[in-house]
């Protein structure tokens, strides 16, 4: 009891979120898992601000320490950002040249999160490293979807995010748990769709009102950063974070047409480290150096590397990275926590199967496997565009154990279509529902607890578990499963039940009598076949 009236008081005498350190006399709250912002004023010492060194010892009550980096939020403002998955009693001493930056003080109690849809940051397991699961232990089962222009949407906005709200809200809907995007991207260098020019709402490439550094992409000023441009992004990735969606960040792109700073220099650093350091304390972020890293000259992998030192050494929550580049993730797996693997081709399955086999203490992510599903306007088609086909792509990917994403043209570049559910009839629309069915399907028989099989198919794909759970993926042109007759799983015991990939129906349960298992969805939708014990 005692307890619960103690922390009720906290509540009752707890500052706003951002608190500022005139403040500091009252006990300050956070909430486990979200982002707390302690805010500063001073003056800057040097002409860039944002090279300046600020920073701050976190400490919880059992000794835990983390050494978080502040930042320059324009003005005379400077910000600690900082988020716990430990509750109890934190403080805080900072550390800078600037006198009114150093040696400020703070305490504050992080309280338990009563959220059921919070569950940390993603983390890789020692006892399961193939697989993603939130700190709290709870399985993520990721299902990506890319969307490189997200910055753009409400951009000119200032005060709301009615765009951005709508994209998120269908894709939480729909069951879609990250978002692979860019810090910023520009335009592309293939042809527009000529359709385009009777819906300019939805183009949003070349928008010279938009970028991360003064100036504009055409005409840029490298000296100092954007503020308001990464206050906007702020807004954004705490958008996803409400909604549990995680955020896989393409720190650079190199074809997308973006004016880009030398390599090294102060300029180049001064961005990189800003990315760092702003937002590492959200728990759904992922680092991804660069996307297609080697498609640049400057983007050599001793650059890729000093940047993913660069990294580790400012994150203090050492959250999950990788590098959108395959050849630089299997040359340096040491150096990253997942495998990207890009990967077009038409045997996918054996593969990433291939890739799973040869990493066994990571993570595999196909990050982009070809699939770009077909919208009103023809963006970029890759080498497969049916919803069905690209759909039968990432349950190839996920039946050889990895991971893989979802491309839709009317979002995955600069043609951004916020709010696909409600089209005119006349547009074509995308099948998110597919994919919350693909994640309800493997929340219900969790994937992190199966592995591929080859021994027990003579057709179709197979993943097994520990419990003597069968599940066999079967495209609609297979007429019906056949299993191997000296596999455990080909008995009289046990039930079986069909599933069927586009809908998302369960046939009825049946027990198996001999003969053979024959699809009842041929020709007209996958199925999985699932044997349960």
């Amino acid at each position: 009891m005692k307890k619960i009236l103690f922390m009720l008081l906290m509540f009752c005498i707890a500052t706003s979120v951002n608190a500022s350190e005139s403040e500091k006399s009252v006990i300050q709250v956070a909430e486990q898992w979200k982002v707390r912002d302690f805010k500063f004023k001073a003056k800057p010492k040097t002409n860039n601000p944002f090279i300046e060194e600020f920073t701050a010892i976190f400490k919880h009550k059992d000794g835990t320490e983390l050494t978080v980096p502040g930042f320059y939020n324009g003005g005379a403002e400077w910000i600690l950002r900082f988020s716990s998955s430990k509750i109890g009693e934190w403080s805080y001493i900072t550390s800078s040249k600037n006198r009114k930056l150093n040696k400020k003080k703070g305490t504050f109690y992080v309280l338990e999160n009563k959220n059921k849809k919070e569950h940390g940051g993603i983390i890789v397991k020692p006892e399961n490293p193939q697989h993603f699961y939130y700190e709290d232990g709870t399985p993520y089962m990721q299902m990506a979807y890319e969307c490189d222009w997200l910055f753009a949407l409400d951009f000119e906005n200032k005060t709301a995010a009615p765009k951005t709200k709508l994209l998120l809200d269908d894709l939480e809907k729909n069951r879609f748990n990250q978002i692979v995007t860019t810090v910023y991207s520009y335009g592309a260098k293939w042809k527009r769709d000529p359709k385009l020019k009777e819906y300019p709402q939805f183009d949003y490439s070349d928008d010279l009102s938009i970028y991360p550094f003064l100036g504009t992409n055409k005409n840029p000023d490298f000296s100092r950063l954007n503020v308001a441009y990464f206050k906007q992004m702020d807004r954004t990735i705490e958008m996803m974070q409400d909604r549990n969606i995680s955020l896989h960040l393409m720190i650079y792109v190199w074809n997308k047409l973006v004016t880009w700073p030398n390599a090294n220099t102060e300029a180049d650093n001064m961005y990189f480290d800003y990315i760092i350091k702003r937002y590492q304390a959200y728990p759904n972020v992922v680092w991804d150096v660069a996307k297609e890293a080697y498609e640049r000259t400057r983007c050599s992998p001793k650059y890729i590397l000093e940047r993913i030192d660069r990294i580790k050494k400012l994150d203090a929550y050492k959250r999950l990275l990788t590098v959108h580049e395959y050849d630089f993730c299997i040359k340096n797996p040491e150096s990253v926590d997942m495998i990207s693997a890009q990967n077009w081709s038409a045997t996918i399955y054996h593969d990433m199967l291939k890739v799973r086999e040869a990493f066994p203490n990571k993570p595999i992510f196909n990050i982009e496997h070809g699939g770009y599903a077909e919208s009103p306007f023809e963006v970029f088609p890759g080498d497969y565009v049916s919803p069905e086909i690209c759909l039968r792509r990432n349950y190839l990917i996920n039946f050889s154990g990895t991971y893989s994403t979802y491309y839709w043209q009317g979002t995955s570049w600069y043609v951004m279509i916020h709010d696909a559910s409600n089209m005119p009839d006349n547009l074509l629309k995308p099948k998110y529902q597919y994919y919350k069915y693909f994640v309800n399907f493997f929340e219900k028989y969790p994937f992190q607890d199966f592995v591929p099989d080859l021994k027990s198919n003579n057709s179709g794909y197979t993943l097994i578990n520990k419990k003597g759970v069968f599940l066999m993926y079967l495209p609609k042109y297979n007429y019906q499963a056949s299993i191997n007759w000296k596999s455990p799983f080909f008995a009289k015991t046990g039930t079986y039940q069909w599933y069927n990939t586009l809908s998302g129906e369960y046939g009825e349960i049946f027990k198996f009598k001999g003969g053979q298992f024959k699809n009842p969805w041929y020709n007209k939708a996958d199925a999985i076949l699932i044997r349960k014990h």
